[in-house]
């Protein structure tokens, strides 16, 4: 690189402390976003004018020299091949002032952190258990560079460069540059901004960085971040999981509340786009808990959660900001809240105290994977300053924590340590007998993390000696070496790398540097004696065939509620069957109301969007849940008016025949012959089809019935009419015949001519009503425009004026025949029947003209009765009027029923 390389590189440094917002993460709350700024400002100073990289003289002369060197906390072993490792061992720091005229000064880091410090020994352990391995890195010793971040951003980004450049103070340059760098790969930052800072720089270097605890997504940008690998899920993922548990218990309506730092603000972001996709729900609220102490904000927070009716939190925060809004919620008293932890304050005993558990107990919270490690716990114990008596800065954390530890002090401390109170440390002093969490194993998960971090490097520099020259993915297929080895030659091997654990888990890296998620989910279990448990209650993981796995244990889960059963967050209840969504103006999609289907339509499942209509033939239930079969409507033979016009229809058919048998039995006698005894019995069988006909428009209606009906109907009753008006023809022709000169005419019109008549006038009918079938014939028709919940079964005529045809012509034969007799009605005779056929043309043209206008106006089978009822009617107007006379003389008055008596020339009257 040359000048203007390092020159434009503090640009960028510079430019990043300005555009760069930290607000910590972990459990511990660190340095301000101002003083982080003016942090990394002094570092990108203090990179460029220390000349970590180079020297001025490296323009003179053909060797670099660190000018200056960081005094940081470390713990170092040699090796053939190095790795590097931040930490954080100390949770907090006090520095200096500094500006840009100022010389660098040694942070003093304070609050010694035992889990912190097992985070890096557990990666020492790995190395020394690879070291052992003759399988893996065969004739390679890897050895280690250890950093304490301080939890401070200016500390941790000069210890990602101290591990870049090295510790030698001097080393001469050779002109083909071979050598391997100080470390190929580093192990950390755990947290997401430290992260961020140095993979921006370091990624200019295609150095390999693989976190164990950075979650940020932000972190999966290859862009931004081409070098940068961890092995903790992505909070992308952690969104997911915890989209995944909301959906498992049917909660659509919860409050969200993140940190103020870049951790927060990307989870807030990606929570709610992928809610938004997912359709699993809506938030209520998304609150920001600030850092720092600030009571009116948390008061204005909790009153938020107070009014509320989401039933379930969210909490993407750390322990600070929970402390901080449980002392809020315990003075408001805000109980029956369900509350989910993020990774980040899941394990946190700090909230697990008899003033929070009352509020906090039933926690369900996202973990990191646990695992174990075989011969962690031994390889801790071995632990002893007089392992790492070199330098005191490059070995101070073994010190450190045996001050911590033991409560001792090693004489005299170097500048920027804090003094140890107590007597003096011997260095064998036991760690068997004395209770430290740093012996804790039990909850390996962090450690899980680095555990997989050192062994992915150290599977990717294997698969990388194992190459073979002249099949190398390098160009001209070259294979690297230790002597030639480049960053970048690691970074391609491991992403590609892939193994299975010991404790059974896969681990490789996609194409973001993302490994294979997987989370624990925990519930915190509230002991009846006061104590806390956090328990596992499932897993939610990815794998490359399955997709995203979440497994829940829930007959194990705590509910901190009366009910011990989930609670239901919902902002509006869940739409039942037979209803729809209606969503409320102005409010998220999951405040809706349930609107009723309409008829005719029907939704069969919950929260339905929209109601289907039914099919054809159906319509809704009283439900509005499924579709039934329509009703079916006609004249049916099982209900009352069908019944009953069926009954009358067959008592008119049997008077027919009781009078057809009367006048058969007399058909010698006067009454039966006058007249013409043959039309009599054409006319008496022809009213028996009409009564028979209008059976024909009871039952069901099928296509051969509805072209039946209407000429059954017609044929018959112009039979009937035809055979009335040829009788009152023929009592004319006989009165004018017994007239001087009148034989002429009746001879004209005899028993052949009438007979003919009514044949022709009947074939008439029967051609008018074949024309109307042939050309638009009558057809069954299911009409649902009278009731939408019914299907009436219907004869349509097919042709309107076909069938007002048909009516015009009885209704003209009826008018001739009653005009006739009307003119023969005073004609002298003792039994005129001329008079009964206008009578009962009269009724026949009464009944008709009614007809038509309540025809037309009947819905459905009605018509069909309206049609039936006229039938009858008019068939039981003729049979009364024309034979009820006729068999009251036969039957009741046989003196009358002589040729005398009917001629009027007996002394006998009526």
């Amino acid at each position: 690189m040359t000048k203007e390389d390092y020159i434009s590189l503090h640009i960028k440094l510079s430019t990043l402390c300005i555009k760069i917002r930290y607000r910590g993460e972990g459990r511990r709350a660190v340095m301000r976003a101002f003083l982080v700024r003016h942090l990394l400002l002094c570092v990108s100073r203090i990179f460029i004018s220390t000349s970590l990289f180079f020297s001025e003289s490296f323009f003179l002369s053909p060797s670099c020299k660190l000018r200056r060197q960081f005094n940081l906390n470390g713990l170092h072993r040699a090796g053939n091949v190095i790795l590097g490792g931040l930490f954080e061992v100390h949770y907090s720091s006090v520095f200096p002032e500094l500006t840009f005229t100022s010389e660098p000064h040694q942070p003093s880091c304070q609050g010694f952190d035992p889990p912190g410090f097992r985070h890096a020994m557990t990666m020492a352990f790995a190395i020394d258990e690879i070291n052992r391995n003759s399988t893996l890195l065969p004739n390679v010793t890897l050895g280690y560079s250890l950093y304490d971040n301080c939890a401070t951003l200016g500390i941790g980004f000069s210890a990602a460069l101290s591990l870049a450049s090295g510790r030698e103070e001097q080393f001469l340059l050779q002109e083909n540059c071979l050598g391997s760098p100080p470390v190929l790969g580093i192990v950390g930052d755990p947290f997401s901004t430290f992260s961020i800072a140095t993979s921006n720089v370091l990624g200019l270097f295609k150095l390999p960085i693989v976190s164990y605890f950075a979650t940020c997504s932000c972190l999966s940008d290859r862009r931004r971040f081409p070098s940068f690998f961890r092995t903790i899920p992505s909070d992308a993922f952690q969104v997911r999981a915890m989209i995944q548990i909301l959906k498992r218990f049917g909660w659509t309506w919860a409050g969200l509340l993140v940190s103020d730092d870049d951790y927060g603000h990307h989870v807030s972001r990606s929570f709610q786009s992928d809610l938004a996709q997912s359709g699993g729900g809506c938030l209520a609220y998304s609150e920001i808990l600030p850092w720092g102490t600030d009571p009116n904000e948390y008061k204005r927070i909790v009153d938020v959660m107070r009014k509320s009716t989401a039933r379930v939190v969210i909490v993407f925060a750390h322990q600070m900001h929970m402390i901080q809004l449980m002392e809020e919620v315990v003075r408001k008293n805000v109980t029956g809240l369900q509350w989910i932890a993020s990774e980040a304050w899941t394990l946190v005993d700090g909230l697990h105290t008899p003033a929070f558990m009352p509020y906090l107990g039933g926690t369900l919270g996202i973990a990191i994977r646990r695992g174990k490690i075989p011969g962690l716990r031994e390889f801790l114990l071995r632990i002893n300053p007089e392992q790492h008596h070199s330098n005191d800065y490059e070995n101070s954390m073994v010190k450190q924590f045996w001050e911590n530890t033991f409560h001792c002090r090693f004489a005299p401390p170097p500048a920027g340590w804090v003094q140890a109170d107590g007597a003096l440390c011997t260095g064998q002093e036991d760690l068997e007998n004395v209770e430290t969490e740093f012996l804790d194993v039990s909850e390996l998960r962090p450690e899980y993390n680095i555990y997989k971090a050192v062994y992915a490097l150290a599977y990717a520099l294997d698969d990388m000696l194992r190459c073979e020259p002249g099949r190398g993915p390098f160009s001209s297929h070259s294979c690297a070496t230790l002597q030639t080895l480049e960053p970048w030659q690691l970074m391609y091997y491991l992403e590609k790398v892939n193994f299975t654990t010991p404790f059974g888990d896969q681990v490789s890296f996609d194409e973001n540097g993302d490994a294979l998620p997987i989370y624990d989910i925990m519930n915190w279990l509230w002991l009846s004696d006061g104590r806390t448990k956090v328990q596992s209650v499932g897993e939610v993981k990815k794998s490359r065939f399955k997709g995203e796995e979440l497994t829940l244990h829930e007959d194990k889960i705590f509910w901190n509620f009366e009910s011990k059963e989930p609670p239901k967050s919902v902002c509006s209840e869940t739409c039942p069957p037979g209803t729809r969504m209606a969503r409320k103006r102005g409010q998220p999609v999951c405040c809706f109301d349930c609107i009723p289907c309409s008829e005719g339509k029907i939704s069969n499942k919950t929260d339905s969007m929209e109601c289907t209509s039914c099919p054809e033939d159906f319509w809704s239930s009283p439900q509005r849940d499924h579709c039934v079969l329509k009703k079916t409507e006609f004249l049916s033979y099982h209900e009352p008016l069908g019944i009953c016009l069926t009954g009358a229809s067959l008592l008119g058919t049997f008077i027919c025949a009781v009078v057809l048998g009367i006048f058969i039995y007399h058909r010698s006698t006067p009454m039966v012959r006058a007249n013409n005894s043959e039309l009599s019995f054409l006319l008496l069988v022809s009213l028996k089809l009409c009564f028979l006909c209008s059976l024909l428009f009871i039952g069901r209606p099928r296509l051969w019935t509805c072209q039946l009906r209407h000429a059954a109907f017609g044929i018959s009753f112009v039979l009937c009419v035809s055979c009335i008006l040829v009788k009152t023809m023929v009592v004319l022709a006989v009165f004018k015949d017994s007239k001087p000169g009148g034989g002429a005419k009746l001879k004209w019109f005899g028993a052949v001519q009438q007979r003919g008549t009514v044949l022709v006038l009947t074939c008439i009918q029967a051609a008018i009503c074949t024309c109307w079938i042939v050309s638009a014939s009558p057809a069954p028709h299911k009409n649902t425009e009278y009731h939408n919940d019914k299907i009436v079964y219907e004869c349509v005529v097919g042709s309107t004026i076909g069938f007002a045809v048909l009516l015009g012509y009885i209704g003209l034969l009826a008018i001739l025949s009653f005009l006739l007799a009307f003119l023969a009605r005073n004609l002298p005779d003792n039994f005129n029947e001329a008079k009964f056929i206008t009578f009962s043309m009269l009724i026949f043209c009464a009944v008709w003209v009614a007809f038509v206008p309540a025809y037309v106006n009947s819905p459905g089978k009605y018509a069909d009765a309206v049609e039936v009822f006229a039938i009858l009617a008019s068939s039981f107007g003729l049979l009364v009027a024309l034979f009820g006379p006729k068999c009251y003389i036969i039957l009741l008055r046989p003196e009358r029923n002589t040729k005398k008596a009917i001629m009027g020339r007996g002394n006998t009257k009526s």
